[in-house]
């Protein structure tokens, strides 16, 4: 038995310890060559249609922070409250459009002034050549202005190492339901 502990344990130490003349931190290391360094980026253009459904017996946005009570900026803005989304990625504007993906993260009303939201989502592709791929925004959302800017700041999958920019327009929005459809042009720089 005192055999096998002491094989273990030399087993487990020669992992994790460092041969002579190695750097032990192994917090950052260089990788050689560049695996990316042979891949030519390239500029692409992606226009889908983004459906943020709140009405219904399934919506596609659930509220998970409301504001606070206290909150004297709540009623004009809703000043901190926080909705997790699902959302359709679609090819056109109509509900029964060729699904293309899914918006899946959340975004804040950050903006005791204004209408501006704080966006943190992520593009799941699901058909295609990109079926499996993201791509990641984060960004300040100012929804009543006619076009949003917001940052891509990243990616997986065939979006590895992606950055870019993405248009927001609003198609519609129902003021009785809270439901709305945007239209997103994305511009991606990718390998």
């Amino acid at each position: 038995m005192a055999g096998i502990l002491l094989l273990l344990l030399l087993a487990v130490t020669s992992q994790t310890s460092p041969a002579a003349g190695e750097n032990p931190s192994t917090f950052l290391k260089s990788v050689k060559p560049n695996p990316m360094s042979h891949l030519t980026e390239k500029l692409s253009h992606f226009r889908f249609f983004w459906h943020d459904i709140v009405s219904g017996p399934t919506p596609s946005v659930v509220n998970i922070i409301k504001p606070p009570s206290t909150n004297k900026a709540a009623p004009p803005t809703m000043f901190g409250a926080v909705n997790m989304i699902d959302d359709a990625l679609t090819e056109g504007p109509e509900p029964g459009s060729k699904l293309l993906g899914r918006a899946q993260g959340f975004y804040g009303i950050a903006s005791q002034e204004e209408l501006g939201l704080v966006m943190a989502m992520n593009f799941v592709f699901s058909t295609g050549k990109y079926n499996g791929s993201t791509l990641t925004i984060l960004g300040r959302n100012p929804v009543f202005e006619k076009v949003r800017e917001m940052p891509v700041v990243g990616g997986s999958g065939l979006f590895r190492f992606a950055r870019g920019y993405v248009h927001a327009s609003t198609h519609t929005f129902d003021g009785k339901t809270g439901d709305a459809v945007v239209e997103y042009n994305v511009y991606v720089l990718h390998y």
